[in-house]
């Protein structure tokens, strides 16, 4: 076998696949597959001869060398967002920003019923024919895969978010055989892939008119799942229609609940996550890639939409989105669902916006340059970011550490001994070091912001 995929090479064996799949697409001689690595993710693994010449680490969203015209997302919009008539460093380019919910679709969704709403109105205007997104599958111990809906009987049956890795890689090699066009539903890294893939195949743009971004706090690996399930008390085995945001109508945006289906007694079992503790500040279970996504709000989608984290929006459990609309295309479908009264929005000033994903940004910006130093200590070379330059205090500096300790230590844990109550034991002392750190680092900058109040 001829071990020449560049990908393999330099995004997966770095630990820097998000396990899009668009790689396994583009390769000529279907050299690359998708498999379950020893992590919980999904990533390609070389299975043939390679001789493509790089194909594959093209339209990687990691690719570490990519070419100028498409070195990060900023290059991308300028080709692909044209219409778009704002720009902000931190969130890319943009037409309007919006707040609000479907009225048909609220309740069925995991936040507002946006991206459901948007979508049905892709077919029902004949824009699309096809939507490729996430739906149950019927594989044994994978709970979710990418799936066509053509009408929207479909698109209600893949409404909800699913914190479980899958790939583009089941449908993609099928796209140019589908009848129509098609618009695919993804995170910030999948849809940059699609993007990517784009640029390198040009006709795949009259395919795949629009894409609808999804804004992500992070790909989580098959051992999240597990762990919640454990928690309430159902194997990994026994696991079943795993839902990751059941709502409570009666309470607050972040009140909900995880809950699975024990196969053994057909019983629905669920906890409220504020009982779990922080899943997303530690980095628990979180994908080594994310960590080097400075694409907050998926600025290279049509539209994207994300949880409005605000107030008063959070105190009501019905859900509620922020969205960003970057084609006229994506525009108009929300301009015209005010007028029919299918969905109730409210323009978003940009400054609300950005507070809605303030502790991301803080992250992925602010943090990145943390990162970066660290890892190329480890003389891995991470892509091109426009972010990085960033100084931070001692503080926030040992807290970015900390979180990848925890995020790699959480995986390490997990492997070994896939039991909650042992993992929360053994997960603890990795977390008490963060948590104070935290504390100081919170604590200076509230001495800081009020010191500001005074003059001297």
């Amino acid at each position: 076998m001829v071990n020449n995929s560049k990908v393999i090479d330099l995004v997966v064996k770095k630990d820097l696949c998000i396990g899009c799949g668009i790689c396994v697409f583009k390769c000529p001689n279907k050299a690359l597959e998708m498999h379950w690595n020893e992590s919980g993710f999904l990533v390609p693994k070389q299975i043939g001869s390679c001789d493509c010449n790089g194909d594959c680490l093209k339209v990687c969203p990691f690719n570490p060398f990519p070419k100028e015209e498409v070195k990060t997302e900023d290059e991308l919009a300028k080709i692909y967002l044209n219409e778009a008539t704002h720009s902000h460093k931190k969130i890319g380019k943009y037409i309007d920003i919006y707040a609000g919910y479907a009225n048909e679709f609220r309740l069925t969704s995991s936040s507002g019923g946006i991206a459901t709403y948007v979508l049905t109105q892709l077919l029902e205007k004949g824009i699309v024919d096809h939507v490729f997104s996430t739906k149950n599958s019927t594989e044994p111990g994978v709970h979710y895969e990418y799936a066509i809906s053509s009408n929207k009987k479909d698109l209600f049956a893949a409404s909800k978010t699913r914190y479980f890795p899958v790939t583009l890689a089941t449908l993609m090699p099928e796209i140019h055989k589908l009848k129509g066009k098609v618009a695919i539903v993804g995170v910030a890294c999948f849809i940059k892939a699609i993007r990517l893939a784009q640029h390198t195949e040009p006709k795949l743009k009259d395919k795949i008119p629009f894409l609808v971004g999804i804004i992500c706090g992070g790909v989580k690996s098959r051992f999240f799942t597990e762990y919640l399930a454990s928690k309430v008390g159902v194997l990994k085995e026994n696991i079943k229609n795993p839902q990751f945001r059941i709502k409570d109508f009666n309470s607050s945006a972040g009140d909900y609940s995880f809950g699975c289906t024990n196969k053994t007694d057909d019983t629905l079992k669920s906890i409220k996550m504020r009982t779990v503790g922080d899943m997303w500040g530690t980095g628990f279970f979180k994908s080594n890639a994310c960590d080097f996504c400075d694409d907050v709000t998926t600025e290279l989608a049509d539209i994207s939409v994300g949880d409005a984290w605000l107030e008063p929006y959070v105190n009501e459990g019905k859900g509620t989105n922020v969205i960003a609309t970057r084609s006229k295309i994506a525009d108009n479908i929300i301009k015209q669902g005010i007028k029919k009264g299918d969905i109730t929005i409210e323009t978003l000033p940009l400054e609300r916006f950005l507070a809605s994903q303030q502790g991301s940004f803080n992250h992925r910006h602010n943090g990145l340059s943390v990162r970066i130093k660290k890892t190329k200590k480890n003389n891995i070379t991470v892509p091109p970011k426009r972010f990085g330059d960033e100084k931070v205090n001692i503080f926030f500096n040992i807290v970015q550490k900390l979180r990848m300790r925890v995020r790699l230590k959480s995986l390490e844990l997990w492997k070994t001994n896939p039991d909650a109550v042992i993992f929360d034991k053994r997960i603890k002392i990795y977390l008490k070091p963060i948590r104070i750190v935290t504390r100081l680092y919170h604590l200076r900058r509230d001495i800081i912001n009020k010191l500001k109040k005074y003059k001297f």
